[in-house]
């Protein structure tokens, strides 16, 4: 079963009936209660090249943390490749990067895990064909060993212009949601209007995956991320398309479906700033929703979480998880099964990842804070 929905451990289970606290080991630290910890993972002494871009984590079955993300020289460079590291129960540190994925001919990119309901660990990844994203096509391998070796690459969608960057979700009926996205337009520093977020469902009775609808909105939309709120009723978050020009209309995407995901209505603007910037989006245990983004329409500064108690209507509750001059992108979020919430970000100029640990009652009512970043 996926994180969020497995039961837990005998272990947990006991330290949960006898009201004790949990302490989380978080880059070797313990993080309470009420607070907010910011661990640094890796950085330029890594030795996969100076860029680290967007890292994404899965909590696996056996209780460990593995943590992806793509790196090299740079966003376009053809020495990239997509590394794993894992954080196991009790231990301090991070193990180094290994190289997962890679082509010797092509650059890869975001890399994106997650364990699935039967135990199997998917890699999603992009190969890019040519000097921009819009060239991209996705492909895949499989561990059935909790991430340790993995299979072939195998091609996913082969479209050109298709990308991942979240991962999926397990829908109430059994199927899978994967978000994808096409990008459009030949300019490094912007995205067509045609660029649109879309998802790949995959049938649990047959396993074969499908394309569904597409969102479309005005300046278009990438990287969109959906939760499920009631039986067939999907809202999704997308990163606006566009450039990087300042602006004082950058606006989040939202959209929604009645239908499992399988068509969209339209893509409109939100009440949340985008500085053309990824975003997550997350059902807690508590069916409370937790959405992170960067709160501003131009600067990845800062990086906020709001949470939603009502689905979806109103975000009361929003804290700061960073901020000041840094760039803080690419934020992931996960519920582990002990209830603490993780986010993963890069930062500094994409050279640097973070791990980050918190709780609702720190987005509700703040609280310590023990951060590196300073």
């Amino acid at each position: 079963m996926p994180a969020s929905n497995r039961p837990p451990t005998p272990c947990l289970a006991h330290l949960l009936r006898h009201g004790l606290t949990l302490a989380l080991v978080a880059g070797g630290l313990l993080a309470s209660a009420g607070e907010l910890q910011i661990d640094r993972v890796f950085g330029p002494e890594i030795k996969t090249g100076p860029y680290k871009h967007p890292a994404r984590v899965e909590e696996l079955a056996n209780g460990d943390l593995y943590l992806v993300y793509y790196g090299g020289e740079g966003e376009y460079a053809t020495d990239t490749g997509v590394f794993g590291s894992r954080l196991t129960p009790g231990s301090k540190a991070w193990t180094p990067p290994q190289r997962i994925a890679h082509d010797p001919f092509r650059s890869v990119g975001n890399g994106v895990v997650w364990q699935a309901p039967d135990g199997k660990v998917w890699l999603f990844y992009v190969v890019r064909y040519g000097k921009t994203w819009s060239t991209s096509r996705v492909q895949a391998k499989v561990s059935q060993d909790g991430a340790h070796t993995w299979s072939d690459a195998f091609p996913l969608v082969s479209e050109e212009g298709m990308m991942v960057c979240n991962k999926p979700i397990l829908l109430r009926d059994g199927d899978y949601l994967l978000p994808l996205y096409f990008e459009g337009g030949n300019d490094p520093e912007a995205t067509g209007a045609d660029s649109c977020g879309l998802f790949l469902r995959r049938s649990a009775k047959t396993g074969e995956w499908k394309q569904t609808g597409r969102i479309r909105s005005a300046t278009g939309n990438i990287q969109p991320v959906a939760v499920e709120t009631g039986p067939g009723h999907l809202i999704a978050y997308c990163r606006r398309g566009g450039n990087y020009l300042p602006t004082t209309t950058g606006w989040l995407v939202r959209a929604e479906s009645h239908d499992g995901g399988l068509t969209w209505g339209p893509g409109e603007n939100s009440g949340f700033k985008n500085p053309n910037a990824s975003v997550d989006f997350i059902r807690l245990k508590n069916g409370h929703l937790l959405l992170v983004f960067n709160d501003s329409m131009n600067d990845r500064t800062p990086l906020t979480v709001a949470i939603s108690s009502d689905g979806d209507k109103s975000y009361p509750s929003r804290r700061n998880v960073a901020e000041g001059p840094h760039d803080y992108g690419y934020p992931m979020a996960l519920q582990t099964r002990d209830g603490r919430i993780h986010l993963i970000f890069t930062s500094h100029g994409r050279t640097i990842v973070n791990h980050a640990v918190l709780d609702e009652a720190w987005v509700e009512h703040g609280g310590p804070v023990r951060s590196w970043i300073r």
